[in-house]
Formats: C-alpha cells, sequence, structure tokens
C-alpha cells in the first residue's frame, strides 16, 4: 500500500499543488465552517460527507464490478487490513508523562489557591485579572478568525517572498536604513 509522505515546507512553499491545495482548502473550509456553527455541527457534517462520499464510492466500485464481470473484492481492503491498535507501551509511556504533569500543575495550583506563598498567589491573582481583560478581548470566534488569518498567511507569504526575494529584500533594505536614520 501506498503511503502518503510530505512535508510541512514542501506544503507551504506549494511545491505539489495538489497536496497543498488539498490542506489548505480543507483546513480553510473548516475554519470559515467554525465561523458560522458549532464545533458539534461541523464534526457531524464532515462525517456525514465523508461517510456518503465513501458509500458513493462503495456502490460505484460494486457496480462497476457487476458490470465488467470482475471480483476485485472491497475497494477499501487496503485501509480495513491496517491495524489500526495502538502500541500500549507508547499509550503507557504517554500516559504516564501526562499524568505527572498533571500531577505537579495540581500541586503548583494548590500552592497557589491555598495561598502557602503570598507574594506567588498575589502575583496569580494578578495574572488571573489580566486574564478577565485578555478574555474580554478575544472570545472564540475571534481565536478562530486569527487562526484563518494566520493559516492563509501560512501558505501565501512564504510563496509570496520566495517569488519576489529579490524586490522585497531590497525593500526590506530601505526600511532597516530608514530606521536607522530615525534611531540616531
Amino acid at each position: 500500500m501506498y503511503i502518503y509522505s510530505f512535508s510541512v515546507v514542501e506544503l507551504v512553499y506549494w511545491r505539489d499543488p495538489k497536496k497543498s491545495g488539498i490542506v489548505f482548502g480543507s483546513v480553510l473550509g473548516i475554519l470559515l465552517s467554525l465561523t458560522y456553527f458549532s464545533l458539534i455541527s461541523v464534526v457531524a457534517y464532515l462525517s456525514l460527507a465523508l461517510l456518503t462520499g465513501t458509500i458513493c464510492f462503495r456502490i460505484y466500485k460494486n457496480v462497476l464490478q457487476a458490470v465488467q464481470k470482475t471480483s476485485d473484492g472491497h475497494p477499501f481492503k487496503d485501509f480495513l487490513d491496517l491495524d489500526l491498535a495502538l502500541p500500549q507501551d507508547k499509550v503507557r509511556e504517554v500516559t504516564d508523562v501526562a499524568v505527572s504533569h498533571v500531577n505537579a500543575a495540581l500541586v503548583e495550583l494548590r500552592h497557589l489557591f491555598l495561598v502557602e506563598d503570598l507574594v506567588d498567589s498575589i502575583k496569580f491573582a494578578v495574572l488571573l485579572w489580566c486574564l478577565t481583560y485578555f478574555g474580554a478581548l478575544f472570545n472564540g470566534m475571534t481565536l478562530v478568525i486569527i487562526c484563518e488569518s494566520s493559516f492563509v498567511a501560512l501558505f501565501t507569504l512564504p510563496k509570496v517572498y520566495e517569488q519576489n526575494k529579490i524586490q522585497i529584500d531590497q525593500n526590506l533594505e530601505l526600511v532597516r536604513n530608514k530606521i536607522a536614520d530615525l534611531s540616531t
């Protein structure tokens, strides 16, 4: 079975436009969907679309096999034969690390909330107070929009820079010189 291999750099620089387009379009579609629908609805619609696609493909392959009188078998046989079981030793290892981090966090929170050290608890209170203002500025929708913008920039800026490197570097050098002149 062919296993797809890629790197993030190849995707971002659009080395294979088909792969980059699929990843870019899919993730952007999901992020845009999250701005209009709840997470549960988006997951349900994506799952329904995937299921509809696989059912249609299975029916298509069965009809094709009946018409051509072939016995190719199940169209997803390669995927059905894959072993999806998680290795227990890796799961235990990850679980042990997660449990140690949770325990450390609980000890620290106990330290802060039960005022074991007054200065640390006051610093924590100031941090929580600042987070209330931060939370007022950024709700879930704002964070999704920031993610969308960052994602689009991730897929466009490197390619634009790669194609226009000389002009961009010249202009950046002019800006650096102007800033240096103004700061002296």
